[in-house]
């Protein structure tokens, strides 16, 4: 019920851009997306349309790092790829698959779980660790090879070692309930709704948009905060790169989702249309802010002068 209550509210007050609209845009596109989109940019898609009816948009989700991959090793046409780390744009798509990247929002790590979770009453910032060790509880995270969510949750729990100062504590958890690794974060929901997991490692814009308990992290090691940037690229993560037999390391930093238009779209002007709708602050980024995150255009991005002109006003050099 709280998707449609979002979709009432931001499809109206948008279907009445349509008045401004000097012609119609005809034709369809596809985008991947991050699977922790998969509610704002439904509801996105569906505001787009009041504007524009004859336009298709065709939606895929999936783990950020799994998309790039989709582009690079399988060649799958794509309009645009909406990625929960811009990095993921920068270090797989970029100069071979794309050109540009655009950061559009931020996030945060927590920790998710409904009424009847393990010691739901107990639980908080400062025991959620020892919880999660228990034998009688049972937590989830996404693969850290497939989802941002998957190697943020890693860097989280070891910069949770230094500020707890609880060494060693990150390898015992992450050595503990494996078999319920999923593709992407939101695979999770479903086996935390149906009680098979207690906790799962999720981003606070998803548990907004479920209506689902959350832990607030400390700052510190929610990857949430430009002012603790330093702190975060004290931990890294190996996950799987370009090709099946290299690697990429991902350093903390500050949660920043991107997007970009891969070298192989089919349909440039209307994934440009789409794009410019999206960043507006009052298109996508208000169906983010609602959603639970953070909106952060314009911000600066390193391939400013290769972004489509039509963009540029959505970032900074």
């Amino acid at each position: 019920m709280r998707f449609f209550k979002y979709l009432l509210f931001f499809v109206i007050p948008f279907a009445l851009l349509a008045c401004s609209s000097s012609e119609s845009i005809k034709g369809e596109i596809i985008i991947f997306h991050a699977g922790s989109l998969s509610m704002p940019m439904k509801a996105a898609v569906d505001s787009f349309a009041k504007v524009n009816p004859d336009v298709r948009v065709y939606l895929e989700a999936a783990g950020s790092v799994e998309c790039a991959r989709k582009i690079s090793d399988l060649g799958k046409p794509c309009d645009l790829f909406f990625s929960a780390d811009y990095k993921v744009i920068e270090k797989l798509l970029i100069d071979g698959f794309a050109t540009w990247s655009i950061p559009f929002a931020g996030n945060e790590m927590s920790i998710v779980y409904h009424d009847k979770s393990r010691y739901a009453d107990e639980i908080n910032s400062s025991n959620w660790f020892e919880i999660l060790q228990r034998d009688d509880v049972a937590y989830g995270r996404s693969d850290p090879n497939s989802d941002p969510c998957g190697y943020r949750t890693v860097m989280t729990l070891r910069l949770a070692d230094m500020y707890y100062a609880k060494d060693g504590m990150s390898e015992m958890i992450l050595a503990k309930d494996n078999k319920y690794m999923r593709p992407k974060e939101v695979d999770l929901l479903s086996m935390l709704e149906s009680g098979v997991l207690d906790y799962i490692f999720i981003y606070k814009s998803v548990a907004i948009q479920h209506g689902l308990k959350s832990l607030t992290l400390p700052v510190e090691i929610n990857l949430s905060s430009p002012y603790y940037k330093s702190n975060y690229e004290k931990v890294s993560v190996e996950v799987l790169g370009k090709t099946p037999k290299s690697t990429v390391t991902m350093v903390g930093e500050p949660m920043v989702y991107g997007l970009t238009m891969p070298k192989n779209s089919k349909n440039p002007d209307l994934a440009i249309e789409f794009a410019k709708f999206f960043l507006s602050q009052n298109g996508g980024l208000a169906i983010l802010k609602q959603m639970g995150q953070t909106p952060l255009v314009p911000s600066l991005t390193a391939s400013f002068d290769s972004v489509p002109e039509p963009l540029k006003v959505f970032a900074l050099k």
